[in-house]
């Protein structure tokens, strides 16, 4: 019964994720909600399911999902983001032999690379004064992404067919999402883990989404963090600082990795990353120097996290002038506490409450930053922090439901803060529990 069950609730998923990017024209905001809402009860009950079914059929279950649910988010307009309309851009502008962080895109040395597809003719969300209209997001500042991002975009650019749109990056990333849940069917049961945990990648329609869809660069953030923590596990100290480094040269995110892998032979393990992080980024400083920090700076103070407005958590219990400070010093003090206390045989354990932390403290306003969450759960077990990628649905669609950003950042990380927190405290109490009666 829960098999049927279960292929029924992947079917239904699967078909909720088609609709969510290729929305009916008959269907408004309010019930382009609720489908949402429906994905996510179905990806909870199929989460159940799967865990409950014998591991081989589990297994094949896993992997249907994972390849066919990015693949029906995608050949579709990105939904909710336009940020690989600049992956594309900066693939093509390296294809033309320019470095990316050299001129930003309305710049007038880049002209003679434009065409009616990232610059078309009709008004955009990003119009340039006198220099007419793109697709491509803060068209006047240089790009964010790191060299190994950009090595990944011209990559796709180089595989693309003549004229391709968008299909070519929501296809690479596609790709990624599914070699991810490859990785951890394989590789789960060979650290000792259950591989039908690959689920909650497998089936999360917002990895589907942020990934077939979206085609967002932090999926090869993720599938290289996992790939250092596999290593980290099998005593491969210098391989896992490689790709450590590798995934910070991509999305700079998984240097909150960093903690747990160092747990074990941390000079082996900073030397592999350091090493990874000179070579790819010493040509690029070489061709244009600071410019390679892209328009980093800029984003941080757009998004208030220099001034410390952002932390909307924080800013309940401290004044923004201070937020930041404070921020620091509680990651950099869970940050410690994981390194000492993280089981090198087990870095995600320690992972997965460093990256939650982190998120929960910068209450980010866009839900893709938490695919490197997704994954750490995925070899944790650790379900309950999947609250926070619902808690950044919440933030990123706060005026569908009629609430301020900050409102729904406060509502969302805030009930997800409770349910870890209680969740950790229900934990140790059992635990606890099982130690005295084993006595």
């Amino acid at each position: 019964m829960r098999r049927v069950a279960a292929c029924v609730c992947l079917g239904l998923l699967g078909l909720a994720v088609w609709w969510l990017t290729h929305t009916p024209s008959w269907m408004d905001v309010a019930g382009w909600m609720a489908l949402m809402v429906a994905a996510w009860i179905l990806f909870a009950v199929g989460v159940w399911l799967v865990l409950r079914l014998p591991q081989r059929f589990a297994v094949v279950l896993i992997l249907l999902a994972g390849i066919g649910l990015p693949l029906a988010a995608g050949f579709a307009p990105p939904r909710s983001s336009d940020d690989l309309y600049r992956y594309i851009w900066d693939g093509r502008v390296q294809a033309a032999g320019i470095d990316p962080y050299s001129y930003a895109p309305a710049s007038p040395q880049l002209r003679p690379l434009r065409d009616d597809f990232l610059w078309p003719p009709h008004e955009t969300n990003w119009c340039v004064p006198s220099d007419g209209c793109s697709l491509i997001n803060r068209p006047t500042v240089n790009t964010i992404y790191p060299p190994v991002a950009q090595a990944y975009f011209v990559a796709v650019h180089a595989l693309s067919p003549a004229g391709a749109r968008e299909g070519p990056i929501q296809f690479a990333a596609a790709f990624f999402a599914v070699a991810l849940t490859v990785l951890l069917v394989v590789m789960l049961p060979r650290l000792g883990l259950d591989p039908r945990m690959a689920v909650a990648w497998a089936w999360c329609p917002f990895v589907a989404l942020e990934t077939g869809n979206n085609a967002h660069v932090d999926v090869l953030a993720a599938f290289l963090g996992a790939v250092a923590l596999i290593a980290a596990a099998r005593k491969r100290a210098v391989v896992a600082g490689v790709f450590l480094g590798l995934g910070f040269a991509t999305k700079l995110t998984p240097a909150l990795l960093g903690p747990a892998l160092l747990r074990r032979k941390p000079l082996a393990v900073a030397v592999g990353a350091i090493g990874a992080i000179v070579v790819v980024y010493l040509p690029h400083v070489l061709a244009v120097g600071p410019k390679v920090l892209g328009f980093l700076p800029t984003y941080l103070n757009d998004e208030g996290y220099t001034s410390g407005s952002r932390f909307s958590l924080l800013t309940l219990l401290v004044p923004s002038e201070a937020a930041t400070f404070v921020a620091a010093f509680i990651l950099a003090a869970v940050a410690v506490a994981v390194w000492w206390r993280t089981d090198p045989d087990r870095p995600w354990a320690g992972a997965v409450v460093l990256v939650g932390t982190a998120l929960l403290l910068a209450t980010p306003g866009y839900s893709w930053y938490a695919l490197l969450l997704v994954m750490l759960v995925g070899f944790s077990g650790r379900l309950e922090y999947l609250t926070v990628v619902v808690a950044g649905y919440l933030a990123q669609y706060a005026s569908n439901v009629d609430l301020t950003g900050r409102e729904a950042q406060r509502y969302g990380y805030g009930a997800a803060a409770v349910i870890i927190v209680a969740t950790a405290l229900w934990r140790n109490r059992s635990s606890l529990r099982r130690m005295r009666l084993a006595r």
